[in-house]
């Protein structure tokens, strides 16, 4: 039989694993950073109406640019962060994986190096890698916010292409400030003077911050992006539709190397569909946002240690001791309660729920806690 290390597979993608979260059936999933609230009823009835118009026409390609869509995202986020923009400035893919992606085919690849601050989203470096572009871990504080200065120093020393901001910051939750960005942003243009380098602003847990959004760096600054996704907020995570925002050159650069076609008709009717019920689906963020700040709250009343959180999750620990983290996360599941583990040595993250979700949650953190503390103590 043959086994994937005997095909002739490219030496950096030698002894990887696949980026995937557990998927287990057990009755609090908490660990992939879902909105747990289903669309309303309202808004599915307008998919399915949508749909059947699109169904309509799938004998024929559908809008190969998105037009519609992407004005309508533009729309979006003009109202939501007060920058105005054109439909020209925005770009749509198969969520924000398939954007920067396509960032990376457009301004990485081979010759070339992007460095993100860790620990952060791991598909920056995943995505990095299968464009073949080179990675570059950046440093954090033990707060897990980014040294500002070490990181400048990074990027003078490096002088990467391409580099990587998420704010929220997956997995901690920690948002960066705009002094931070537009240091990098300088210090990344400093660095290659001769075309600038591209800063791109990971936004996918953005509407959930209690920092407004970076969006409006965007002016004067043509090699900055943002990128953001209808997964979270808009609790679409099934639709797969992630977008960015930046300079319109930046938007023809992308077109370059996007797929023909690559956004269905369906996937745009879905998505425009999702965008008429802009402000009930933001009202159940707002939900989420409350519930995210409660379980905080809570977490360290229980001697929990937790990271100040401006996305829909929360990293808590610390956890010590034979198994550390790894032990909480069986001791949770074992009640039920399925959270990450995402290899930050000491910490978990658990995915803000519905309030019934929560509690069930927190009752686990208590009867876990409870349990390992005898066990250790045997």
């Amino acid at each position: 039989m043959t086994e994937l290390n005997d095909l002739p597979l490219r030496d950096e993608l030698r002894g990887k694993s696949p980026y995937g979260a557990p998927q287990l059936d057990v009755p609090v999933r908490l660990n992939t950073n879902e909105n747990p609230y289903p669309l309303p009823e309202a808004l599915v009835e307008r998919i399915a109406e949508r749909v059947t118009e699109a169904a309509r026409q799938l004998n024929r390609y559908p809008d190969r640019d998105a037009v519609e869509l992407r004005t309508e995202l533009a729309r979006y986020l003009t109202r939501s962060t007060g920058h105005p923009l054109g439909h020209e400035q925005v770009w749509a893919a198969n969520g924000s994986n398939e954007v920067l992606q396509q960032l990376l085919q457009a301004f990485g690849g081979p010759g070339r190096t992007a460095i993100g601050f860790e620990p952060s989203y791991s598909m920056h470096g995943l995505i990095a890698r299968g464009t073949g572009t080179g990675w570059i871990s950046g440093p954090r504080n033990a707060d897990f916010t980014i040294d500002t200065e070490a990181a400048v120093r990074a990027i003078g020393e490096h002088r990467p292409h391409v580099v990587f901001v998420c704010s929220p910051n997956n997995p901690t939750g920690t948002a960066v400030d705009e002094a931070t960005v537009l240091a990098l942003y300088e210090a990344a243009q400093a660095a290659r003077p001769e075309q600038g380098a591209l800063v791109v602003v990971d936004e996918a847990y953005g509407e959930f911050s209690h920092r407004p959004s970076l969006l409006p760096l965007l002016a004067g600054r043509p090699t900055l992006v943002v990128s953001r996704t209808m997964s979270k907020a808009f609790g679409a995570a099934g639709l797969r539709l992630g977008y960015l925002a930046a300079a319109a050159a930046v938007v023809d650069a992308v077109q370059l190397v996007r797929l023909p076609y690559h956004l269905s008709a369906v996937t745009q009717a879905t998505a425009l569909a999702a965008l008429e019920h802009t402000d009930t689906l933001l009202g159940y963020v707002e939900q989420l946002k409350a519930e995210r700040d409660r379980l905080v709250a809570e977490l360290r009343a229980l001697g929990c240690e937790v990271t100040d959180s401006d996305a829909n999750f929360i990293q808590f620990g610390r956890f010590e001791g034979e198994g550390g983290a790894h032990a909480m996360w069986e001791a949770l599941l074992a009640h039920g309660v399925l959270v990450r583990d995402n290899g930050v040595p000491g910490w978990l993250r658990v995915t803000a729920g519905t309030p019934k979700e929560n509690d069930a949650f927190l009752d686990a953190v208590r009867a876990a806690s409870k349990e390992l503390k005898e066990k250790s103590e045997r």
